[in-house]
């Protein structure tokens, strides 16, 4: 039975570096001398592949080498399941994480791993105020444990990032850097990430996304006009924001938006529709490059559909026909939008024919295919008053929270990135949660379009300050509430009145409206950290090797967590020799905690997790996990593993 130790790899986020070293093994082997890469021979082995110039094109900074190696660096952290502050617990698969984010993201690798639809971010915009995101390269867990008030420190270690200091874009990328190359990992090949951003960064960013997900995923810098009046501290009013979009790979592929009512003005006996010229109008394409889509198309003037339009042919019919070339106003020789194999396969004598012809007023003909398509590519200019940042505001004071955060987000552009992005049953995410718009958003677009997306949230416990001007109204909002002064609060109580709202307003809608928390904490496992001033307290503590201050419910989650399940995942629970067994994913996981077996308990409770195995008949392997300080003896701990891997447990492991 191996016991799992603090420094064992399955006790850790992914070691990203050990996976890249691995791959890079298997592919160039006799570029490693000794377990260490040579250089030399691994650019001889990469040809011309490899950049050489001193100079080259880049976005670099100070301190990105140490933004890079806080994505590779693992967490020892977990998270612990909080009921208390959940909603509708036992049945809820949408996840409101209360942490740092760059330290959930790499606990969250293992479980959520490119299994993400969306990810959407509102990161804290440069105004050249303090972040409250200061990573600690040697112990990040403790930082954010200090900065939250749950241990005491040296104070909030807040980073000074004033424009005077030299730092205001530098503070910015080393913070959003690490969290960027995190996220890409956890989107699914055809997974796609919006960035909401003003002018100070997205020139910063974009470059950013370039080199995580490549030049080439770029999808679009959308403008969204948020605010109409505009702001008007500059010579010019801004009343703009971008949201930059880029897929993880050439995967994607967005849904198209529902045309407006009268996007399909004529009709027919089939339905609506609209007459889009065949001819390109693209100036790029013509019979220069594109021969085969210049041929003429015969016009045939007396012979009229039901609309009065004239119908068209591929061959002279007779002497009335109108020949038809693709020319251009100026006669310039332009190209078909078809080919002649799909104009054939057109209806061209039906009543009501795909294509047909309308004399222009000068005379000549045009060319038409009747369209029927009812939705359209999203635009890159959004102005919708919907999407505003004071309807945002509105939108929380509809759930009594109205002056609680500063210009939230609203409802109706996540609902466009959800809508534009997402199947029914996807993964959303947001890991800069603040007032907890996406969640909302992802179950009032379930409530309108009867889909089951999940959602998974993850907000700092930034604390609030009565005492400061923008937070006062959000700290006593919190005391009315009765609970702690910080924003992550506020994020979970918007999700449940959203809930709650949404529930009133549609009755028969029988979806999910519930979240389970968990908030970030250091791992239940403990490490080997000797008082040298007392060892012999510190040599009897280490015998237990888990944290007595933690239940059974938390160590389960981190089993979870560190051996890549989801987080919503079902839990069943049966007595076994009178001990508590756990089954975790339909018998993917074993665990039993109990703090004393018995030697004369090992055969019945072996035994009876076997047949319980047998019955749930799981497809893949399965791990078997005990406490290791549990049993009586190592004669209990190995007659109990030897009785289970008789019966084909081979992977029997203890905390």
């Amino acid at each position: 039975m191996k016991k799992l130790t603090a420094e064992d790899a399955e006790t850790r986020s992914p070691d990203v570096v050990a996976e890249n070293v691995e791959q890079l093994k298997t592919i160039f082997p006799e570029a490693f001398t000794e377990e260490k890469v040579d250089f030399e021979v691994l650019k001889q082995l990469l040809g011309g592949m490899v950049e050489e110039r001193e100079e080259k094109y880049g976005l670099n900074w100070h301190g990105k080498r140490r933004a890079r190696q806080l994505a590779l660096t693992p967490s020892t952290g977990t998270l612990r399941p909080c009921p208390e502050d959940s909603v509708d617990w036992d049945t809820t698969k949408n996840l409101m994480i209360e942490g740092d984010n760059l330290e959930v993201l790499k606990l969250l690798q293992k479980s959520y791993s490119g299994k993400v639809k969306l990810i959407y971010i509102d990161p804290p915009y440069n105004t050249g105020k303090d972040f409250v995101y200061p990573d600690d390269f040697r112990d990040n867990i403790r930082n954010y444990l200090e900065l939250t008030g749950q241990v005491n420190g040296e104070g909030n270690k807040i980073s000074s990032n004033t424009e005077t200091s030299g730092r205001f874009h530098t503070d910015w990328l080393n913070m959003m850097y690490p969290r960027l190359k995190l996220a890409r990992n956890l989107l699914r090949d055809d997974g796609v990430i919006a960035v909401s951003i003003d002018d100070a960064e997205v020139g910063n960013l974009r470059r950013a996304l370039d080199e995580v997900f490549g030049e080439e995923q770029f999808q679009a810098q959308v403008v969204i006009q948020s605010n109409k009046r505009g702001q008007t501290y500059k010579q010019i009013a801004k009343t703009h924001e971008f949201l930059v979009i880029y897929s993880k790979s050439e995967d994607l592929e967005l849904n198209e938006l529902e045309k407006s009512a009268d996007a399909l003005p004529f009709n027919d006996s089939i339905g609506p529709f609209d007459l889009w010229e065949l001819r390109n109008r693209n100036p790029k394409f013509g019979r220069f490059n594109r021969p085969n889509l210049f041929f003429p198309i015969y016009v045939l003037p007396d012979s009229i559909d039901e609309c009065g339009y004239s119908r068209v042919s591929l061959v002279s019919a007779n002497s009335t026909s109108v020949k038809v070339l693709p020319l251009n106003s100026e006669g310039a020789e332009g190209c078909w939008r078809w080919g002649t194999d799909k104009i054939k396969g057109c209806e061209l004598n039906a009543s009501s024919p795909v294509l047909v012809a309308r004399k222009r007023r000068d005379g000549e003909w045009n060319v038409y295919e009747k369209s029927r398509k009812s939705t359209t590519k999203v635009k890159s200019i959004w102005s919708d008053t919907d999407f505003i940042n004071e309807q945002g505001t509105v939108e929380l004071g509809r759930l009594g929270m109205g002056d609680v955060f500063d210009h939230p987000k609203p409802v109706a552009l996540l609902q466009r990135c959800i809508y534009m992005a997402t199947g029914p049953d996807d993964l959303v995410m947001d890991f800069f949660a603040g007032s907890g718009t996406m969640g909302h958003s992802a179950i009032a677009q379930n409530a309108i379009d009867g889909g089951n997306r999940r959602y998974a949230l993850v907000q700092l416990p930034e604390p609030l300050d009565p005492i400061e001007a923008e937070q006062k109204n959000a700290a006593n909002f919190c005391d009315q509430l009765g609970k702690p002064r910080n924003i992550a609060e506020l994020t979970k109580e918007r999700l449940r009145r959203a809930g709650k709202k949404i529930r009133e307003e549609n009755p028969m809608f029988a979806g999910d409206l519930g979240f389970r928390v968990f908030k970030l904490a250091s791992s239940n496992i403990r490490a080997w950290e000797p008082n040298r001033d007392d060892l012999p307290t510190t040599l009897h503590d280490s015998i237990e090797h888990l944290k007595t201050d933690r239940t059974e419910q938390d160590i389960l989650f981190e089993l979870l967590l560190k051996l890549g399940l989801d987080l919503t995942i079902p839990i069943e629970q049966k007595s076994i020799a009178s001990k508590a067994v756990h089954n975790i994913g339909a018998g993917t996981l074993l665990v039993c905690l109990a703090e004393k077996i018995a030697t004369a308990e090992v055969e019945p409770l072996a035994l009876g997790i076997v047949a319980w195995h047998k019955a749930l008949a799981p497809a893949g392997e399965t791990t078997v996990v005990f406490r290791d300080s549990a049993f009586a003896d190592d004669v209990a701990k190995t007659n109990l593993t030897a009785i289970l891997q008789q019966h084909g447990l081979d992977n029997v492991r203890s905390l």
